[in-house]
């Protein structure tokens, strides 16, 4: 059975964490990809949205652990970087 990951709360302790050995973390339940937004944010949207669009999105954001902006990148970058099937 595999260890969870603890909440680290300052570089020290997240220092001290990854000199351990940390095999008893490796389980799938405790990876998961992650994403890097490496360009600038450059350009400003101003989007209207009903009411109730955003909250859903704002509450799916928050079930993901994100801000609801980036929910909206994220899902903006996953659509346009799909294949197409032709």
């Amino acid at each position: 059975m595999s260890k969870r990951v603890p909440i680290l709360k300052s570089d020290k302790e997240a220092e001290e964490f990854l000199n351990k050995d940390l095999s008893d973390y490796l389980a799938p339940a405790n990876l998961q990809p992650l994403r890097f937004e490496f360009q600038p944010k450059d350009t400003q949207v101003n989007l209207r949205l009903s009411k109730g669009l955003l909250e859903a999105v704002k509450g799916r954001a928050a079930m993901e652990g994100l801000s609801y902006q980036k929910f909206i990148r994220m899902t903006l970058e996953q659509v346009v970087s799909r294949q197409i099937d032709e």
